[in-house]
C-alpha cells in the first residue's frame, strides 16, 4: 500500500485540486499541468511531492477512501442492531452521495486504469474489498445465514446503487430496501 508521509500545505493543495479535477474530468483526462495550476503550485513541486501523475492517483483514491471509510463506520457504529448495522454502508452512500454526483472514484478509476501494476489499481481494489469484507463481518455478527453469500450480494446492490444513482431516479432507495430484504431474510 501506499508509504504515509507527513503532507505540506502545498501537498493537500495539490491533492485537493487533483481530486476535483480527477473526479470530475477523469483521471486520464487531467494531466499534471493543470494540477499544478489548481493548486498554485508549479509541476516541480507536483513531482517533487509526488514523484509522477500515477502516484498523485493513489494517494488521491487512498485519501477518499479514508473518508469513505470513516463515514461508513460511523454510520455502522449509530446503528441500534447488528442487524441494522448490516445494512449501515447504504445509509453512508446516501450521505456521501450528497456532494459526489458522479458515481464511484474507485468505480471510475479502475475503469481508467484497467492495469494492476499501476499505483492506483491496488487502493481501488482494496477499498471494494474492504466493503465486501465489512459486509461480512456485519452479517457475522447479525448471526445471517451464509454470511459470505450475503456480503458478495450487498456488494453488488450497493455498487449497482453507485452506478446507476446519476442515470435513474433514486435507485439507492430501491437497492436499500432490497439489502435489508435479503439481510432480514432467514
Amino acid at each position: 500500500m501506499l508509504e504515509a508521509r507527513p503532507m505540506t500545505p502545498a501537498g493537500r493543495r495539490i491533492v485537493a485540486a487533483a481530486e476535483e479535477l480527477f473526479y470530475h474530468r477523469g483521471i486520464t483526462a487531467v494531466g499534471v499541468d493543470l494540477i499544478a495550476e489548481y493548486s498554485g503550485v508549479t509541476k516541480r513541486t507536483l513531482y517533487n511531492r509526488f514523484g509522477s501523475k500515477d502516484r498523485l492517483v493513489a494517494v488521491y483514491l487512498a485519501e477518499r477512501d479514508q473518508r469513505w471509510r470513516a463515514l461508513v463506520l460511523a454510520a455502522v457504529d449509530a446503528c441500534d442492531s447488528p442487524v441494522e448495522a448490516v445494512t449501515a454502508p447504504f445509509a453512508a452512500l446516501r450521505t456521501w452521495s450528497e456532494t459526489n454526483t458522479r458515481g464511484c472514484a474507485f468505480i471510475n478509476a479502475l475503469a481508467e486504469i484497467p492495469d494492476p501494476a499501476h499505483p492506483a489499481y491496488p487502493v481501488a481494489a482494496a477499498q471494494k474489498r474492504w466493503l465486501r469484507d465489512l459486509f461480512e463481518e456485519l452479517a457475522t455478527a447479525a448471526h445471517r445465514p451464509d454470511p459470505a453469500t450475503l456480503a458478495a450480494r450487498l456488494l453488488v446492490l450497493h455498487e449497482g446503487a453507485l452506478a446507476t444513482q446519476p442515470l435513474l431516479p433514486d435507485t439507492l432507495s430501491a437497492s436499500t430496501d432490497l439489502a435489508r430484504a435479503l439481510v432480514r431474510a432467514d
